[in-house]
């Protein structure tokens, strides 16, 4: 005779909660954009190098010292109205935007941690 049990119990499962910052948010958003260009993920992590350097991710960043904006640092900030009007604000916009900016300049992220490394700016 083979017995079989099921166990009950009272006690929902606990989910743990995701921190969901705007700096995680941002760099989710880079790193699907950075697939989408198939960059290798080594690109990313070189953006990810530059960008923590630069603004760490934050899409309000403001250099006063030179008025460089945003996540990627555009100089001046409204250089990135050619992306969108909501530059200002949106981090969408500034990450389509400094990629193409890297991908013109550079070539890759890596092409502009590699300068940056070398010179302190992009």
């Amino acid at each position: 005779m083979v017995h079989r049990f099921t166990w009950m119990t009272q006690v929902k499962p606990t989910m743990k909660a995701v921190a969901r910052t705007a700096k995680s948010r941002n760099k989710t958003i880079a790193y699907r954009l950075v697939s989408r260009r198939a960059w290798p993920h080594r690109q990313f992590r070189c953006l990810d190098s530059l960008w923590t350097r630069e603004s760490n991710w934050n899409h309000r960043a403001y250099n006063r010292s030179s008025g460089a904006y945003g996540i990627p640092q555009a100089l001046p900030g409204s250089k990135m109205g050619g992306s969108g009007g909501d530059w200002r604000y949106n981090p969408i916009t500034q990450i389509h935007w400094g990629l193409r900016y890297i991908k013109s300049r550079y070539g890759s992220p890596c092409g502009a941690w590699g300068h940056f490394r070398s010179s302190n700016w992009y």
